[in-house]
């Protein structure tokens, strides 16, 4: 893993998206070359910007279809169907935009062949990068400190091929604890912990120790494998970098004070705002098309007000109306507030597919353009379902320390939230964001809420 702006990306998959775009310019390079300019004949700098263009859509548009994820890897048919998917919106795009961006695109047998050369190679790229990540050549070798229920968590995210980049040789027991991971994968303990780490050629210790007061932590065996050269994390650390949560099991109040992240700041808001201001503004213009067509729709099925309004919890605590197109029956509350269940009987036709598509949460761009919310940020909460969860999961005020989103970090994780367990999940992703959130962290939200859009995932 490597980090940018406190987010975590993995090494592997930035080197996926850096060799696609290296390819995707030769590609449009050799077919331009094969295959005509097109008229009149381009600058020589106008090619490069040319070619860098058709890198940078498929590129892009690879990223909504989560071919940088770790998704694709499942197998073969997920990844065609990706790819299909990505390469056939690139194809109408690049084909639209032709007509009026002919610098930078030209449409004519460049454009199609170039197309199919560049899905070639993505195909060919992935399938040899399915194989490269079966090996352990390039893969941190890490030891875990503890078997316990803490270090089990982890083997759940091991034996479910989710700690993407490391080799977990095994666990160390200590002397009196009680295992709860496979007895095949406890390791032997050698004279010292660093001795034990060489054995079994460690690079990395992750501490999984529920208590470590009163002699239960071997810190000056850690400190030596630290003043050694091994890197040593916490749990919260691991899940942090591997899954993108903090687990709620094991932070605390003194663990959130002083660690690194959590920190707010006017140069922060400043940015933050007027990237909200100019997007929105952006997206109302862009989406009016769709709006009115959507607000036209609701009112042909229906009888009832076009939008519904609700009172949520807002940063700081602070409540506002939220707007959203009303995808329900008028009659959806008459027995009190409740949450949304899967294929609910109380959506209308059109109210299940604008909820498919997103569509219902494009009234929050004037929430965003007002200041009550941001693009991106946790999902705000009514009130009455704040105070229930809030007296049931600790540190769930936290979450209103920045504005809360149209998206989030929760919201692209993790599927739509029905219950105290379901809040308790999305709280350990809000808490992350929480944490870490930044411009760039933004944009990568972003990015991958136009992959839940396109792919239709974690929809109700």
């Amino acid at each position: 893993m490597i980090r940018f702006f406190r987010h975590y990306i993995p090494v592997s998959m930035l080197l996926l998206t850096l060799a696609e775009l290296v390819v995707f310019y030769y590609v449009s390079d050799f077919v331009t070359e094969r295959y005509g300019y097109g008229a009149p004949r381009p600058a020589p700098e106008d090619l490069v910007y040319r070619h860098w263009f058709f890198a940078a859509v498929l590129a892009l548009l690879n990223s909504m279809f989560g071919l940088y994820d770790w998704e694709w890897t499942k197998g073969l048919r997920s990844l065609l169907i990706r790819l299909f998917g990505a390469f056939a919106l690139a194809a109408a795009l690049l084909w639209l935009g032709g007509q009026f961006l002919a610098p930078l695109i030209a449409v004519g047998p460049s454009l199609p062949v170039g197309l199919l050369m560049a899905a070639l190679f993505s195909v060919l790229i992935r399938l040899l990068f399915m194989e490269w990540g079966k090996t352990d050549l390039f893969k941190k070798r890490v030891m875990v400190l503890g078997t316990g229920s803490r270090a089990a968590k982890i083997e759940e995210i091991f034996a479910a091929g989710d700690a993407q980049g490391l080799d977990i040789v095994g666990y160390l027991p200590l002397e009196g604890s009680h295992s709860y991971v496979p007895h095949d994968r406890l390791l032997e303990a050698g004279e010292t912990l660093y001795e034990t780490a060489m054995r079994y050629r460690v690079e990395e210790i992750v501490v999984a120790i529920r208590e470590r007061r009163g002699g239960g932590l071997p810190m000056a065996d850690l400190l030596e494998c630290k003043l050694r050269g091994l890197h040593i994390l916490d749990l919260p650390a691991f899940f942090e970098r591997q899954t993108g949560i903090l687990p709620l099991e094991s932070v605390n109040a003194s663990w959130m004070i002083f660690s690194e992240g959590f920190g707010q700041g006017s140069g922060r808001d400043v940015v933050k705002r007027l990237f909200d201001l100019m997007v929105s503004g952006v997206f109302l213009l862009a989406c009016a098309p769709i709006m009115l067509t959507t607000a036209v729709l609701i009112r042909l099925e229906s009888r009832g007000p076009v939008f519904y309004t609700q009172v949520r919890v807002g940063e700081f605590g602070k409540p506002f109306t939220i707007y959203k197109f009303r995808s329900m029956r008028t009659d959806a509350e008459k027995d009190g507030a409740v949450w949304a269940r899967k294929n609910d009987d109380r959506t209308t036709r059109i109210g299940r597919f604008i909820r498919r598509t997103r569509i219902d949460e494009l009234p929050q761009i004037l929430n965003v353009f007002l200041g009550h919310m941001s693009f991106v940020g946790p999902r705000p909460e009514r009130p009455v379902f704040v105070d229930d969860l809030a007296a049931q999961i600790p540190y769930y005020h936290a979450r209103h320390s920045v504005k809360p989103g149209i998206t989030g970090w929760a919201q692209v994780k993790f599927p739509y939230g029905a219950s105290v367990e379901d809040a308790m999940n999305k709280l350990q992703y809000d808490l992350y964001y929480v944490k870490n959130h930044s411009l760039f962290l933004d944009l990568m939200i972003l990015m991958q809420t136009a992959q839940v859009v396109v792919l239709g995932k974690g929809v109700r």
